[in-house]
């Protein structure tokens, strides 16, 4: 289960959202079914915390991911949003160098011929590599700036490139109980 390793906080409430729900065991955490681009069912700043790892730049175009970051913001007193970066050489989800700057066609056979990234075999049907191949838009620096310009932005490192960013917000010393939403 995916949080049956940790010693989560009685008095630590956690709500996930996802584009399916999940089975949790767990009192202080439920699961939902909801889109991170309009979660209109929960209220503003109903959370203490909003986090959100490596799915901004898998909601869409740039309107979508701008929906996202103004729902990350009405949403939560708090926010952690991390993404990779478009310009680094590696492309995360595949682990190609500079796949994310091949024309589509071009990624799609790649995905459809070969096993890449986390995968063990390649995508059989070539028009669902198109789609995954098409489903992921990375943002630049500039672009992830523009998307919450009230923010701090980390630039996290590896080998001295810039690997990933994470907007935050300066945090407050919240007690141990708080509302986490992981969209």
């Amino acid at each position: 289960m995916m949080f049956s390793e940790f010693n989560i906080k009685d008095d630590l409430f956690i709500t996930l959202v996802n584009i399916e729900k999940y089975n949790i065991s767990l009192t202080n955490i439920q699961s939902v079914m909801g889109d991170a681009r309009d979660l209109s069912q929960f209220a503003d700043q109903q959370f203490d915390i909003v986090f959100s790892n490596s799915t901004i730049e898998h909601v869409g175009d740039y309107d979508d991911q701008h929906r996202m970051a103004k729902e990350v913001k009405r949403l939560g007193k708090q926010y952690f949003i991390q993404t990779p970066n478009k310009f680094f050489p590696v492309e995360p989800h595949f682990a190609f160098p500079l796949f994310q700057f091949l024309p589509i066609s071009m990624r799609a056979w790649l995905a459809h011929t070969f096993a890449m990234g986390w995968r063990t075999n390649p995508i059989e049907d070539y028009q669902a590599a198109v789609d995954e191949v098409s489903s992921i838009r990375l943002l630049s620096q500039r672009e992830f700036n523009n998307l919450f310009p009230e923010s701090n932005i980390y630039q996290e490192k590896y080998l001295g490139l810039n690997k990933s960013f994470v907007a935050y917000t300066e945090t407050a010393n919240y007690s141990v109980a708080a509302n986490l939403v992981n969209v």
